[in-house]
């Protein structure tokens, strides 16, 4: 039994790990990476699509051989802006190239040209997006982060133990719940207030993905909790408790995430 329970513990991290390597390389704030070629040399390439902070984004590309220059030309998305364009310096052996700082929830389309005497190659035909956001202190990003993907792995774990029928799984329920309560629903506002201005845009107030995936995840495990009090041997509703969280945790992060409008200066959500 003790071994049985171990390779269940085992599996719900291992498991959770790869949900979180999984949300790291998915959505739309993941950075942009390929190759291109040009002048004989391979250049690999990342466009990043989020910036933190008060500073303007540096795109840098790196190891860039010295035959090699670029340019980049952006503009605000969604708007009727001329495109401008900025010759990439170097900066040892990379080149670089920066985008103005934005208000929060501010966007702006990009696309990277690498030339070399007459050729030139364009990186990105399809524009990259990036996304400017407030400055989010370690101290409350790194908690959310960890509280977070410890209610994945609770769910997991917790799941499991229903269908095992071990007699853990309200205890589990309770822990799994309490940390998707105080990683979701108190420390994702807080980051949310630091990186866009505002606690909650989901459900009623707007229509955040973010936001309103986690509401519903804790919906569901506050359900599952209270099932389990009545009937601890109940398999049903921590099961389906678990499904609905791993759901939410495949959905991409920050997708129709905050948006600011620059026609009305308003920040909208669910775009």
């Amino acid at each position: 039994m003790k071994i049985n329970t171990a390779l269940l513990w085992i599996f719900s991290f291992v498991f959770t790990l790869a949900i979180a390597y999984y949300q790291r390389k998915t959505g739309p704030t993941h950075p942009m990476t390929g190759k291109v070629e040009i002048a004989g040399q391979t250049v690999k390439y990342k466009l990043i699509r989020s910036h933190g902070g008060l500073d303007d984004a540096t795109i840098r590309l790196k190891d860039i051989p010295g035959i090699i220059g670029g340019e980049v030309k952006f503009k605000r998305l969604g708007t009727q802006d001329e495109w401008t364009s900025v010759m990439m310096s170097r900066d040892g052996q990379d080149i670089t190239a920066n985008l103005p700082h934005q208000p929060p929830a501010g966007k702006l389309i990009y696309q990277v040209t690498l030339k070399s005497g007459d050729q030139s190659v364009l990186i990105n035909s399809d524009p990259t997006v990036i996304r400017f956001k407030g400055d989010v202190p370690a101290w409350v990003l790194i908690p959310h982060i960890i509280i977070m993907f410890t209610a994945m792995m609770m769910s997991t774990r917790t799941g499991l133990e229903a269908l095992a029928r071990k007699g853990k799984a309200y205890k589990y329920a309770l822990i799994t719940m309490v940390t998707l309560f105080v990683g979701g629903l108190i420390l994702g506002p807080v980051v949310q207030k630091y990186a866009f201005g505002a606690f909650w845009t989901g459900w009623p107030f707007g229509q955040d993905m973010t936001d309103n995936k986690t509401l519903v995840a804790f919906i569901f495990w506050a359900i599952a909790v209270w099932r389990l009090k009545k009937n601890p041997g109940n398999r049903t509703w921590p099961v389906i408790a678990m499904i609905v969280l791993l759901m939410v945790y495949l959905i991409p992060h920050s997708m129709f995430g905050s948006e600011l409008d620059y026609s009305s200066g308003e920040i909208q959500t669910g775009r």
